[in-house]
């Protein structure tokens, strides 16, 4: 069976890759059927068989690149994008039982998981989980860095406990001692991203400059800058942009033509936002777990 590689136009007629590159894919359980991994390892042929030398392959591959070829092998499921968390674990509980998640399903989370809310342990205990269950896609917001500079770095908390950082400490019964976090989560916000980008849109915790590469823009304003401080024009990539961070204390979504907020106050007495963006179905969850009526 002769193989084609998208990138490159080549064909392998080589089993024994084949079959190894099946094996590859296979030995990460996040990849769910039979023709996933038949597809993941096409891709995988191509993309590191010019590393074989000798009758051997260059091992091991990045985790993050088989997470990508994931992506690419999994377009079929939806794509759906949740606001921010800060803490709502009751909220974030009701929107995952709402979407009723599939292997296939990607859903990319925007980043704030942490402060604000009383259980940002519990929030980042199902991101972890729903990891499993799906292509999960997790942002750094403003928030994971203030707690990181702090938890990782050793700078002085004062900033980030007055921005909700108290709240997160006693979620994970803090005495006094910062190791209080588990390392799995640690694990979690050290394989934080500032981006993610497919064919129609990208996301972004905060804002973006629209003249500037994804790739090149500065922390701080994919992190930290607002839609009240700037509504961005279209990005030269001429996708849609899907975001966080700025509030709206009413519950309801920003949208223009080219953004979508979907960061609706949910800590403090809005909801949370699911956002299917391919069929623009919305869910959204009080911090109780109430479901509100579409």
């Amino acid at each position: 069976m002769a193989l084609t590689s998208k990138k490159r136009g080549s064909q392998y007629e080589n089993p024994s890759v084949f079959r190894l590159a099946i094996r590859a894919a296979a030995a990460h359980k996040w990849i769910g059927s039979y023709w996933n991994r038949c597809t993941i390892a096409t891709i995988l042929i191509g993309a590191f068989l010019d590393t074989i030398g000798n009758g051997e392959i260059a091992f091991p591959l990045r985790s993050s690149t088989l997470s990508s070829l994931y992506f690419e092998a999994n377009m079929s499921g939806r794509l759906i994008a949740i606001g921010d968390i800060h803490g709502c674990s009751t909220a974030l509980d009701t929107i995952l039982k709402a979407i009723e998640i599939a292997p296939n399903d990607t859903i990319v989370t925007l980043g704030d998981y942490v402060d604000r809310g009383n259980d940002t342990k519990g929030v980042i205990d199902r991101l972890i989980d729903l990891k499993s269950r799906c292509n999960l896609i997790s942002l750094m917001g403003n928030h994971e860095e203030m707690m990181l500079s702090v938890v990782v770095e050793g700078n002085p908390p004062y900033r980030w406990l007055e921005y909700g950082g108290v709240d997160t400490l006693d979620s994970y019964g803090f005495g006094g001692d910062m190791r209080v976090i588990p390392k799995e989560h640690l694990d979690f916000f050290n394989q934080l991203v500032d981006y993610h980008e497919t064919d129609d849109h990208f996301f972004v915790h905060a804002n973006y400059d629209a003249e500037i590469r994804l790739e090149d823009q500065s922390t701080h304003m994919l992190r930290w800058v607002k839609l009240t401080e700037s509504v961005p024009a279209r990005h030269v990539n001429g996708k849609r942009a899907i975001v966080g961070h700025t509030h709206d204390r009413g519950g309801e979504i920003f949208t223009l033509a080219h953004i979508t907020c979907i960061d609706t106050y949910c800590y403090g007495g809005g909801w949370l936002t699911a956002f299917d963006v391919q069929e623009g179905t919305l869910w959204q969850a009080s911090r109780d777990g109430t479901l509100r009526n579409s």
